[in-house]
């Protein structure tokens, strides 16, 4: 038999039909929707006069746009109030589970599916929403999709997608102290680009990556899309299986040893080939810090902002420009720049390991003066967690502010905005223009950078003068 990969182990396995000379019929374990997303996808139905296919396939939760504080009351804005409400409605309609603002289960739509046991190896995957590809970190093939495909996903169960190419990115060796998985896919991004990942679909591997989390793995696949890639993906192990054994949604007894069985049989064949492949070395990690437009834009944070006169002259206008808009130039160094505020959150980095990791800096000390941090959990459950564990005691006795679950100041789509022209380390995916508010400047970093930037009140390494 011919070596496989991973991706094509369950890529072919979903694959319902053939399109000649076009793309596959591919058929869905799960969808994911969102308030954002969805509306207009049950609009087409509505129109076509078109059930959900398969309800118990899909699961709701709303996310991008709600608040993060009062949850508990009417929410102010009428767009945000309106998507809520359609996304209530359409789940009332079509009989779609709902982990509505205020349920035990409500969160950020990529933190509730692997805490829930929802997400699981082998899986194909979809949501309305690029950083679907989280999902990947169980050993599934997920990805984002467009309205008008979740819509397809709403009547059929299946998807027209052509099949991405194969890319292989190891990291082997041992991580220095204070390089978390954040600082890993920042590196990568910014060795390969933002367009080096185009057309493929990433299996991540290597010590490095065997060594980490869950929650981790979660954060390495989460911004795959970051580098242009279509997903990411990292083969399940004894890490996963145990992660995954016991929750909510999980299999249980026989169903649990069939699924086991069946899961320890996704892996890469030795041999397989990948039509692209990286290697890293662990050791040449160190913590991370972007300084431009894009994720791409990150360094070393000890290291000073390069000399874009290499540069083709294309890139070299574009790169000037970013500078421009971060008030930034080549040369400076990064250490020792103010900042305004930081943000710990989002799907990316809004975890419990996340909040851990905060807490155990910060404690006992409090954020600098000039610092407004926000902590947003990335779930109801991560926040009765963090209480639980004494988290939240000790990040607002360090002058944290609490927020409820929700996407909050990653994307700006709701109240949680940065102001014109401040600086905000952020352990969100995303750092474009305007992306966390109107004229916001964003430095995406690790959570342990960012608690230390919080109590310093400036860009500091983790590593040192603590």
């Amino acid at each position: 038999m011919t070596p496989t990969t991973l991706f094509d182990k369950i890529w072919d396995a979903h694959v319902v039909h053939q399109v000649e000379r076009g793309p596959n019929v591919l058929y869905i374990d799960k969808h994911f929707i969102h308030e954002v997303t969805s509306p207009v996808a049950f609009l087409g139905l509505d129109k076509r006069n078109l059930k959900v296919s398969r309800p118990e396939k899909t699961i709701a939760t709303p996310d991008h746009n709600v608040p993060t504080i009062d949850q508990h009351l009417p929410i102010k804005d009428q767009l945000s109030r309106n998507q809520v409400d359609q996304l209530t409605k359409n789940c009332e309609k079509h009989n779609i589970q709902l982990c509505g603002l205020n349920h035990p289960w409500h969160g950020i739509v990529h933190v509730i599916g692997p805490e829930l046991g929802i997400t699981q190896p082998g899986m194909t995957i979809v949501c309305g929403d690029s950083h679907t590809s989280t999902h990947g970190a169980f050993g599934a093939v997920a990805f984002g999709i467009g309205t008008s495909e979740v819509e397809m996903v709403l009547a059929s169960q299946c998807i027209l997608q052509p099949k991405p190419k194969k890319m292989r990115i190891t990291v082997d060796g041992k991580l220095k102290k204070g390089v978390a998985s954040k600082d890993i896919i920042l590196y990568i991004i910014s060795k390969i680009g933002t367009a080096g990942g185009t057309g493929h679909f990433i299996e991540y591997a290597g010590s490095a990556i065997r060594e980490l989390s869950m929650e981790g793995r979660m954060t390495i696949c989460n911004m795959s899309i970051e580098s242009g890639a279509r997903g990411g993906l990292i083969a399940p192990d004894e890490t996963t299986f145990t992660y995954i054994e016991g929750r909510e949604m999980a299999p249980k007894g026989e169903m649990w040893d069939k699924k086991l069985a069946y899961w320890k049989t996704l892996k890469s064949d030795e041999g397989a080939v990948f039509d692209k492949e990286y290697t890293f070395d662990a050791s040449d990690i160190e913590p991370m810090i972007t300084f431009g437009t894009n994720p791409g834009m990150g360094l070393k944070i000890s290291q000073p902002i390069p000399d874009p006169q290499n540069l083709p002259p294309n890139s070299r206008q574009t790169f000037e420009k970013s500078l421009n808009y971060m008030g930034f130039k080549p040369g400076d160094k990064m250490i020792g720049k103010e900042v305004d505020y930081v943000f710990v959150g989002s799907c990316t980095n809004g975890r419990i390991e996340d909040l851990r990791e905060v807490a155990n800096f910060v404690k006992g000390k409090k954020k600098a003066d000039n610092i407004t941090a926000w902590i947003v959990p990335g779930s109801r459950q991560v926040e009765e967690q963090a209480r639980k564990e004494g988290i939240t005691n000790i990040l607002e006795g360090a002058g944290f502010q609490l927020r409820q679950p929700g996407c909050s100041a990653c994307l700006a789509m709701n109240d949680d905005k940065i102001p014109a022209g401040k600086y905000a380390v952020s352990t969100s995916n995303r750092n474009f223009e305007g992306r966390q508010g109107p004229g916001a400047r964003t430095l995406l970093a690790s959570p342990l950078v960012a608690a230390a930037v919080a109590i310093k009140g400036k860009i500091v390494d983790p590593r040192e003068n603590f």
